[in-house]
Parts: C-alpha cells; sequence; structure tokens
C-alpha cells in the first residue's frame, strides 16, 4: 500500500480510535470535527478545509450522516451542512465512508468522486455485528435484576446479530429462544441448542426479549404476556420491531439500545473499520 496522507472527518469515539490506531500504524493524518473529544487523538487536529487539503484519502463517519442535511459530528460544535459547496471540497479525493446513500443524495456532484462503503463489506458488518451482541449482553447484565443464567431470554431475528445473541447468550446458560420465518433458519437454530419458534408462538412470557428485525414482529399480543420486570430490548434500526404504544400502555419499559459499537465498544469498532479500509485500499491501490 502507498504512504497516503488520510484525513478523518467527524464521527463519534470510534474515529478517535480509528486516527490513534492508524498513527500507531505509522501513517501520516489529520482530523477535524473532533475537537470536544475527551482525550487526545493520534493524528493532529485542524480546521475542515485544511485537512482536505493536505489529504488525499478521506474516511468519513459511520454512518456519514444521520438526517440526511449534515455531517455526522457528535464531538464537534460544527454543523457541517451537506450540499454542492460540501461536495465539491472532495473532488479528486478517494473517500470512504458508513452507509453512504444518504450522503450521495445531497449532491449531484458525489457521482463523480471516488466514494466507497465501508459499511457494505462482509468482514465490518460480520464484527460489527458480534460487538453489537457483546454490548447488548452487557446491556442485560446491567439492566436485568435477575442473573442471565436460566433466564428465558427470547431473540427475535437470526440474522447476524441475532445468531451473535444466540452463541453469547448459550454460553452463559440462559434458555435462548429464537424467532425465524424461513424453515432453514428455526433448524439452524434448533442445530445450535437454541430453542426454535415461529412468530406466531412467542405470545409468552419471558424474562428477556431482544429484538433484531426492522419490522414489527412483537406486538401487544406478545406484549400482554410479560411482566412489568421483563427486560425488553430494541437492537434493531427505525423503525424497531416492538410496538412501543403497547408497551407502554402495559407499564413495559423498552429500553433503546441501537448503535451499541459506537458507544460501548468503540475501540475495536475503531479497528474494524481501520482494517476493512486497509482491506478495500490492497484491493483497489
Amino acid at each position: 500500500m502507498t504512504r497516503s496522507v488520510f484525513g478523518i472527518l467527524g464521527g463519534d469515539r470510534r474515529q478517535l480510535y480509528l486516527a490513534r490506531s492508524m498513527a500507531e500504524d505509522g501513517y501520516e493524518g489529520y482530523v477535524s470535527c473532533l475537537e470536544n473529544a475527551a482525550y487526545p487523538v493520534g493524528f493532529v487536529q485542524l480546521g475542515l478545509h485544511q485537512v482536505l487539503e493536505r489529504c488525499d484519502i478521506i474516511i468519513l463517519p459511520l454512518p456519514a450522516t444521520r438526517d440526511g442535511r449534515y455531517l455526522n459530528t457528535p464531538l464537534s460544535n460544527l454543523e457541517i451542512w451537506l450540499d454542492d459547496d460540501f461536495a465539491r471540497l472532495f473532488l479528486g479525493k478517494r473517500v470512504f465512508g458508513g452507509m453512504l446513500p444518504k450522503l450521495m443524495a445531497t449532491s449531484p456532484l458525489w457521482k463523480g468522486v471516488e466514494c466507497r462503503d465501508y459499511y457494505s463489506r462482509e468482514e465490518l458488518v460480520t464484527g460489527n455485528a458480534y460487538l453489537t451482541a457483546e454490548g447488548a449482553v452487557g446491556l442485560a447484565i446491567q439492566e436485568y435484576e435477575g442473573g442471565l443464567g436460566g433466564a428465558r431470554c427470547l431473540i427475535t431475528g437470526f440474522g447476524r446479530i441475532g445468531k451473535a445473541l444466540c452463541y453469547m447468550l448459550k454460553g452463559m446458560g440462559a434458555q435462548v429462544f429464537c424467532s425465524a420465518r424461513k424453515s432453514s433458519d428455526l433448524t439452524a437454530i434448533r442445530a445450535i441448542g437454541a430453542q426454535p419458534v415461529g412468530y406466531e408462538e412467542i405470545a409468552q412470557p419471558f424474562d428477556l426479549i431482544l429484538n433484531t428485525v426492522p419490522a414489527q414482529v412483537v406486538g401487544a399480543e406478545t406484549l400482554r404476556q410479560q411482566r412489568r420486570d421483563t427486560l425488553i430490548m430494541e437492537l434493531a434500526s427505525a423503525p424497531g420491531g416492538i410496538d412501543l404504544e403497547a408497551a407502554g400502555s402495559l407499564g413495559l419499559r423498552v429500553l433503546a439500545a441501537q448503535s451499541l459499537p459506537g458507544k460501548m465498544s468503540p475501540k475495536a469498532s475503531g479497528e474494524l473499520i481501520k482494517e476493512t479500509v486497509y482491506h478495500m485500499l490492497e484491493e483497489n491501490p
């Protein structure tokens, strides 16, 4: 890999660890829109335009934008508006970012920029799923007033995060129930030692419910079967899979637990982003 100069713009603690790790690897780089970081960043902090003048490879956050209007900059007081003027700054640069479609929709000029979405890579998505599951288990230990050993745990969905949760909770001695639609998934759930259940069968009491499906699957019928101390966790992106209105009317608390890697394991998540970008550069120098 040629020694390029990297610029990291915006993001959360994942980008701090990303910058530090890349600096430890010996790369030259700069960061911007991270001025409220609580601890030192490995790269020198400069203004946005200064970074873009000095760097040929730019790494944007995960996600690059949350609302499709501003760059994702939670560690900065700056609001970076996404428009043609912003996109024009990246012409001639190589840009890596996470979940880029919203960013690309902000200006037609992005079509002329070499943009690559690191969140489309299997190594990052799979690694992120395991970090999400690990964070969910950590939250469950913290928030659930019982012990996970022997607890009846329902996991809705058997995608990457659902699979990781099954393995982790089984390893802790929980009674794991996992719902899925595909018969092949139900067979796989049984094969790993969990109890497969169809969505029409989940209206029964559980100690913990962890949803990974971004479409409503945990409705009022299921929620009515739960005790007030059942820990219900929403891991899926909007609109989520839990009927929040029904949960509220029943006095049940639903713990919002999206974007856990950035909150609970930013160092590991930053390393994942770094390794993924390295792989992408090796494949297309």
